[in-house]
């Protein structure tokens, strides 16, 4: 299974100093090994590194048009 846009999913990720973090987020975009959401407790948009994501699952599928 794949990451895909308008899915809400729960990650666990690694930023560049090595500090891990947990959070839900609504995928808006994917390029470039680069993911563009917005995170759902702060509201703020966010891009994260796809290999910098340790682990992660769907909370909510998107809608397919």
């Amino acid at each position: 299974m794949k990451m895909s846009i308008g899915q809400t999913v729960e990650i666990v990720y690694q930023d560049k100093t090595g500090k891990i973090t947990q959070r839900k987020i609504e995928i808006n975009g994917i390029r470039n090994c680069r993911i563009r959401a917005t995170c759902l407790t702060t509201g703020a948009p966010r891009v994260f590194l796809q290999d910098n994501i340790l682990a992660w699952r769907i909370i909510k599928r998107g809608v397919v048009a």
